[in-house]
C-alpha cells in the first residue's frame, strides 16, 4: 500500500516542496518542530532507511546535505539537526531541523501549527536561499 509520502511523490497529495531530483524529494514537515523543519525521502518506496541500497543511501545523504545548506541559510541556527525515526510513516525519511539546542529536536514537544500561507513563505525562503 502506498504511503502518504508515495502519494506526495506521485502528486496525489500536495506538499511544500523544497528540492527535487529524479531520485529524492525534500518538502516541509506539516507538523514541524521548528520553522524550516524539512523531510528528505527517496522517491522509490522503501520502508526502512537502512534497506536502501548503499549507493542510493549515500546519494540521499548528499542530497540532504545540499538541502541542509539551504535551510541554514534561510533560518540561521547553530546546526541542522538530523533525525531518522521511521516509525510514523512507512517510507524512509530523514528529518532536517534548524536547531540551537538539543531540546529543539524533542519530538515529544507540541508541534507547530502554521497556516498554509506561512508554510509557502517558509518553503520559498528555503528554495531561494
Amino acid at each position: 500500500m502506498a504511503s502518504i509520502f508515495s502519494k506526495i511523490v506521485s502528486g496525489e497529495i500536495p506538499a511544500y516542496k523544497i528540492a527535487e531530483n529524479d531520485d529524492f524529494l525534500a518538502f516541509l514537515d506539516i507538523m514541524p518542530l521548528k520553522e524550516g523543519h524539512t523531510l528528505v525521502i527517496p522517491k522509490k518506496e522503501v520502508d526502512y532507511l537502512f534497506d536502501i541500497e548503499d549507493i542510493s543511501l549515500a546519494e540521499m545523504m548528499l542530497f540532504a546535505k545540499e538541502v541542509s545548506k539551504k535551510i541554514k541559510a534561510a533560518f540561521p541556527c547553530e546546526r541542522i539537526g538530523v533525525s531518522v525515526i521511521g516509525l510514523e510513516v512507512p517510507h524512509a525519511h530523514i528529518h532536517l531541523i534548524p536547531i540551537d539546542t538539543m531540546d529543539d529536536m524533542n519530538f515529544s514537544k507540541p508541534k507547530l501549527q502554521l497556516p498554509a500561507e506561512k508554510m509557502e513563505v517558509i518553503a520559498e525562503k528555503i528554495r531561494t536561499a
